[in-house]
């Protein structure tokens, strides 16, 4: 049985932030990443929170990640914002960006973010979440280190490329929150059960000649599965253009792993773009939606995207989040 503690929201975002100065990450760099952490864990998404630290840690003091760099942001025509997150933390690169997006999408109806040189995004939706929390439908693509084979191939050349949309709400949440990566799992579960010697179920990874397998170790040296077959590699050459070609970054296939500390930077990279439902289709857009959701919860044990993270995020609020102690103890070793 896994042993765990209860923490508060800021319990955790205190932590992560203080395992990340420790190990070389400027605060500037620490804080926005050690939110989203809390935030993740708050979603019940503990594959991409505090089991994450370590590695963050890591990397940075390794060089994979500079700790220390500066996002530069650029605004080429009034509804574009560029981003170079310089090797650093994308975290930190997209709410510099989003400070020039957002009213950029307010002032035109739509706006687009481009980074590039950057790292992993961790929970994609959390970044969206926030474009929705002010009153824009956000949209985020997001390429990975290759992962998943081409259909009829067995070498991976694009990654688990995850997008996500929120549509904003009427009471400070999103009324439906869309995250999902193109294979049938994100990468960072079977890293997960390889780290903790559990076996996969059939249909989320591949080994090295394409055959399924349950062996996490095996689909890690293969690759991952895609959902919904070659539809799935579809979504995954979808996002590589929007996140690495339309941004400039480095191609899937080309990018060091998030794991490990072999490759250096990956230079991976993220788009963004905000629409202002107002000025696509005034008061019609919340009744649409609003019908749109309504259908959807009216039908017994039917599942609206979003909910499950929602009610999830609103408990951790006041009952905070359990952590796995194992995980807690190897963020402890950092600031020792």
């Amino acid at each position: 049985m896994i042993e765990t503690r209860t923490l508060t929201l800021a319990d955790i975002e205190d932590l992560s932030f203080r395992a990340l100065v420790a190990a070389g990450t400027s605060e500037a760099n620490a804080r926005p990443l050690a939110v989203a952490t809390a935030a993740t864990e708050a979603d019940g998404v503990a594959s991409h929170g505090l089991a994450y630290i370590p590695i963050y840690c890591e990397h940075v003091q390794c060089g994979k990640v500079d700790g220390s760099a500066i996002p530069a942001v650029d605004k080429p025509t009034p509804g574009v914002v560029n981003v170079d997150a310089a090797t650093g933390f994308a975290h930190a690169a997209i709410d510099a960006g989003f400070d020039a997006l957002i009213p950029a999408a307010r002032a035109q109806g739509i706006a687009v973010l481009a980074i590039r040189n950057s790292y992993n995004c961790g929970v994609l939706g959390y970044h969206t979440w926030h474009l929705a929390q002010e009153g824009l439908v956000g949209l985020g693509f997001t390429n990975a280190p290759a992962s998943i084979a081409p259909s009829g191939g067995s070498k991976p050349v694009v990654g688990t490329n995850p997008f996500s949309i929120a549509v904003p709400g009427t009471d400070g949440q999103p009324a439906l929150l869309i995250d999902q990566s193109a294979s049938t799992i994100a990468k960072s579960e079977v890293i997960k059960h390889a780290r903790e010697g559990k076996a996969i179920p059939v249909g989320w990874a591949l080994d090295a000649d394409g055959n399924p397998t349950t062996d996490p170790n095996v689909g890690l040296k293969g690759s991952m599965a895609p959902s919904g077959g070659y539809k799935g590699v579809g979504v995954a050459i979808l996002t590589e253009v929007m996140a690495a070609a339309l941004t400039g970054a480095t191609l899937g296939v080309h990018a060091s792993p998030f794991s490990g500390t072999a490759g250096g930077p990956p230079k991976t990279g993220q788009m963004f773009i905000a629409i202002d439902p107002k000025a696509t289709a005034g008061d019609a857009f919340a009744t649409g939606i609003a019908g749109l959701v309504q259908v959807i919860r009216d039908q017994s044990g039917a599942h609206l995207p979003g909910d499950g993270r929602r009610s999830k995020r609103l408990a951790a609020q006041s009952n905070g989040v359990a952590v796995n102690v194992a995980t807690l103890e190897k963020i402890e070793a950092i600031l020792t």
